[in-house]
């Protein structure tokens, strides 16, 4: 078992890039708080959020608390950064430590692991590539890969990767595939399992390809149009597919489910899939941005509502583009049901909406993510308003992830604002 602080440890208190501070000084509350956690303004919610009052910082400290610290004794988890919005705020709580050999305590700079949360940048790329007419959705994957010209899988759409519907495709890339050349020779010889938009299986191969299917509509790399591109539009400056030397001092170290230190290794699509290191500064950013897009550039906000575009349904969820949303007011076991293995690991038959189902406030939106020693789950209500951001150094349970930000939205609700 592991020793660890488990109170909070006070962050730095700072604004987020392009964003004005509301409040510039922590205020006590008791004993174990020197100051609070970040909070900044937010540009504006959601329309329906302009009237609610944002809560204090010491309810919605007290609320995540609540949540968080039980979690963390439960599952023996070093650090985790919690993020939420709230009434038109943000708020940023640190608890813990980034990593057991050194003791560093999480702070606003710490980066985590974001799994798969990463297809929803990939996502937002193909979706950016879409609005400024260089990728068209329905498009088979053949026009900007042309190797697999005249293949099973060539003859995929870009809305079929973007939906895990290409007819089977598996979760992992194989073990003996580890370049480009490698994969395009996998790709050519695959077989579909079912009919292309027929059934939904889960998928970093998918996803990758739609990021490399991107980029070359772009005509770039996949890092270059991401990091380069996308990821400074958005205004996320402190997001990486390769650390740089001067951010590693910031990167949190990973624990497995035994126990056991550990990062990310690189496989084939990595980039494209589960490879985005972050802060929880900057994935409320990205959730910020989702619920109120205005003053993003025209063909921007145009891709992130086209991410937030229904497509296909499957079991309980509909599928965006990679995004998954469930009918809010969402029920427990609904978003369980939405985010469990079975979704994961199986096919789940699919239904084409058609035409596509624009974007909702009436949903919870939501994306997991994990690699060996990393936990992440975002989530959003936009006709709360409501944004949830949970990053852990420990690979621990989805179930588990997807109760604590049910309980946070439902504690947030309490406090008042619309319902």
């Amino acid at each position: 078992m592991l020793a660890m602080p488990l109170l909070p440890i006070p962050p730095r208190l700072r604004p987020l890039p392009g964003l004005a501070p509301r409040d510039a000084k922590g205020r006590g509350v008791g004993a174990r708080f020197a100051s609070f956690a970040t909070l900044v303004a937010c540009a504006g919610l959601a329309a329906s959020m302009a009237h609610a009052a944002a809560p204090s910082v010491v309810r919605v400290t007290a609320l995540v608390d609540r949540v968080v610290l039980p979690l963390m004794r439960q599952r023996h988890i070093p650090g985790m950064a919690v993020g939420v919005i709230a009434g038109g705020r943000s708020y940023v709580l640190n608890y813990g430590v980034a990593s057991t050999a050194s003791g560093a305590p999480v702070d606003d700079a710490t980066l985590f692991e974001a799994g798969s949360v990463t297809k929803t940048l990939t996502a937002t790329l193909a979706a950016w590539a879409v609005a400024r007419h260089r990728l068209d959705l329905d498009a088979p994957v053949q026009r900007y890969v042309p190797r697999l010209r005249g293949s099973a899988f060539g003859k995929v759409t870009i809305l079929e990767l973007g939906t895990y519907t290409p007819g089977g495709v598996p979760l992992q890339v194989p073990e003996g595939v580890h370049d480009r050349a490698q994969l395009l020779a996998y790709l050519r010889a695959w077989k579909p399992a079912c009919a292309p938009g027929s059934c939904r299986t889960y998928s970093n191969i998918a996803t990758g390809m739609l990021g490399v299917a991107a980029a070359r509509s772009l005509h770039g790399s996949f890092a270059e149009a991401m990091q380069g591109r996308l990821l400074p539009a958005l205004g996320m400056r402190h997001s990486w597919l390769r650390v740089p030397a001067g951010e590693r001092a910031h990167y949190a170290l990973g624990t497995t489910q035994d126990g056991k230190p550990v990062r990310m290794r690189r496989g084939e699509l990595a980039d494209e899939a589960y490879g985005l290191r972050t802060t929880a500064g900057d994935l409320l950013r990205l959730l910020r941005l989702n619920l109120d897009g205005r003053g993003l550039a025209p063909d921007l906000r145009e891709a992130l509502e086209l991410t937030r575009t229904g497509h296909v349904r499957a079991g309980v969820l509909t599928q965006d583009l990679v995004w998954e949303q469930v009918p809010y007011p969402a029920t427990l076991p609904a978003l369980l049901e939405a985010n469990s293995m079975r979704m994961i690991l199986n096919a789940v038959p699919a239904t084409r909406i058609d035409p596509p189902a624009r974007p909702t406030p009436d949903a919870w939106i939501d994306k997991t993510g994990a690699t060996n020693g990393f936990s992440a789950y975002v989530a959003m209500v936009p006709r709360l308003g409501v944004g949830i951001v949970l990053l852990a150094n420990r690979n621990i349970p989805i179930d588990d992830q997807v109760r604590a930000a049910y309980s946070i939205v439902g504690d947030l609700k309490s406090l008042g604002g619309p319902r």
